[in-house]
């Protein structure tokens, strides 16, 4: 039997500052995991540095290494989504290019899948984020695990381990807005997890924003919760509920002949903003549901292939050459 394969699939988005020690230590992990057969897909998501040539001239010294360069940036999910798309090794890692996740996990996380499991969670025993940034994302973990429809690991982030079978059904999945520790958890199959401690950046500033981070977030919620509408639901109902019930103190006051006071200003206008906030709030839930169903209904493709390097085009109308310029690769 041949050896098995892994893929180790990273996305890089303006990583200059750090390309030269995470090419380094990914060539250790795959050197200490011979005589498993390694290949790193880098994923460049139309970095404005230096990052894609310096990852062209690290896979002139490395046949391991394979690039893909997107026409332009689609985001962090989109590469993901990019590199599973030209995986297809007996197993594939997929892991951050900050150097948060730390390459010498895999081969826990290998050793693990050969013991059984088919999906392999790195667990984040510790971070160190800090400030608002470590209090949005702890806030963002608790609301997460009470809202979801079903029961999605917290404290995962992309770095895990699926195999083979995993991988099919998890490319299979059609979402636009992609949430990827909801989809793996979603697909099931054995999945065991491997705690590590979350590292800080090796260098330069995070580049997920806080805006992307909160666009993150909402996809986690909207594509894999219902409850913010059942929510504005039982909110219309008591409301509705509280309102008839006022009302008929009135009225029974009313044909009593009790004296009914006035209604003042600021009640009137107390009670208007409050029914208004709600009904903005739920027309704004309503949006957000409505604008996912709109992209997904579009089809548009999640990512567009300008280049790649030492890995084939898939698309049968593509060249089958290791490097295109002159032919693009959508999905």
């Amino acid at each position: 039997m041949p050896d098995p394969t892994l893929d180790i699939i990273v996305p890089i988005y303006n990583e200059q500052e750090l390309l030269e020690e995470l090419c380094t230590r990914l060539k250790n992990v795959c050197n200490e995991l011979a005589p498993l057969r390694c290949r790193v897909i880098f994923v460049n998501d139309g970095s404005a540095d230096q990052s894609w040539p310096m990852l062209v001239k690290q896979q002139e010294r490395e046949p391991r290494f394979a690039l893909i360069n997107l026409s332009r940036n689609f985001g962090h999910q989109p590469a993901l989504t990019a590199g599973m798309a030209y995986s297809d090794a007996d197993a594939s890692v997929i892991m951050d290019g900050d150097l948060q996740d730390p390459p010498e996990l895999i081969p826990k996380l290998v050793q693990t899948w050969r013991d059984g499991a088919q999906v392999v969670l790195a667990s984040r025993s510790s971070r160190t984020e800090t400030g608002l940034r470590r209090i949005g994302f702890d806030l963002f973990h608790r609301f997460f695990s009470q809202i979801s429809d079903f029961d999605i690991p917290a404290n995962n982030g992309t770095f895990s381990l699926l195999d083979r079978r995993a991988m099919l059904h998890l490319k299979s999945l059609p979402e636009r807005h992609r949430f990827l520790p909801g989809l793996r958890a979603w697909i099931g199959f054995e999945q065991r997890e491997v705690l590590y401690d979350r590292d800080d950046r090796a260098a330069g500033q995070p580049k997920q924003t806080f805006k992307r981070l909160v666009t993150y977030a909402m996809d986690g919620v909207f594509s894999f919760s219902e409850k913010p509408l059942r929510m504005m639901t039982w909110a219309g109902l008591t409301i509705s509920l509280v309102g008839f019930l006022i009302a008929t103190v009135f009225v029974i006051k009313r044909l009593t002949g009790v004296e009914v006071a006035a209604t003042g200003f600021t009640t009137l206008v107390t009670l208007t903003l409050f029914l208004g906030g709600i009904q903005l709030t739920a027309l704004g839930l309503l949006g957000e549901y409505l604008g996912r169903t709109y992209d997904e209904v579009k089809r548009r493709p999640l990512f567009i292939v300008r280049e790649t390097f030492g890995i084939q085009i898939r698309d049968p109308q593509c060249s089958s050459t290791h490097h295109t310029n002159s032919n693009d690769q959508s999905l």
